[in-house]
């Protein structure tokens, strides 16, 4: 087996598929970005990249402020409409029936159907070519009450999230593992081993 050489380009995948809203409870819109991740744990940053010609670009620069919305199966649909449609034109809320509801510490309205939403505030613009980075240092976190544990951990397993790679969208699969599971295993080994003398 070889491995085969392409050009540059994006090909680190699966991404979060999310749905970032922005602008305020009476003027709001939706963006979809998949380029987005965690960059920071303490404080907490996160970052999404737009590209300077989309229409909520402006909004999120001015106002310096976004919210990042989870997606799952059941908003698939909305998730790649809100991608394709511009909301110069349409009301992404309206449009799809998906519900505002209004944050802590930001502006922008949370998407009430997601099973997590991110409180935002823009730290920094990276302008990186294609796309501007927006780093994030987020305010707060929203999780809908259903996916929440009886130990009120945030069960990621219930929400059906989904993933975009390669221009498609996947549904994320069941659990393997948990982080440091690999060494763990290689501990109980031991001492299974160590029981059996």
């Amino acid at each position: 087996m070889s491995k085969v050489m392409w050009k540059p380009g994006t090909f680190i995948y699966p991404l979060p598929a999310v749905m970032v809203s922005c602008g305020t409870m009476e003027k709001s819109n939706i963006i979809t970005v998949a380029w987005t991740g965690i960059l920071n744990t303490n404080p907490a940053m996160v970052y999404i990249s737009v590209r300077p010609t989309r229409y909520s670009y402006n909004i999120i620069k001015e106002q310096g402020e976004f919210v990042i919305n989870l997606t799952n199966e059941k908003l698939a649909r909305a998730t790649d409409w809100c991608g394709v449609k511009t909301g110069a034109k349409v009301d992404k809320f309206k449009e799809m029936k998906l519900h505002k509801e209004k944050a802590n510490f930001v502006k922008c309205p949370l998407i009430k159907e997601s099973p997590a939403s991110i409180e935002c505030k823009v730290k920094e613009i990276k302008e990186l070519g294609s796309h501007h980075m927006f780093v994030g240092e987020v305010l707060a976190i929203n999780a809908d009450s259903e996916y929440i544990d009886k130990n009120g951990a945030f069960d990621i397993s219930k929400c059906n999230l989904i993933a975009y790679s390669n221009g498609h969208y996947y549904k994320l699969g069941n659990k393997i593992g948990r982080f440091g599971f690999s060494v763990q295993k290689n501990k109980n080994k031991k001492i299974n081993k160590m029981n059996r003398k």
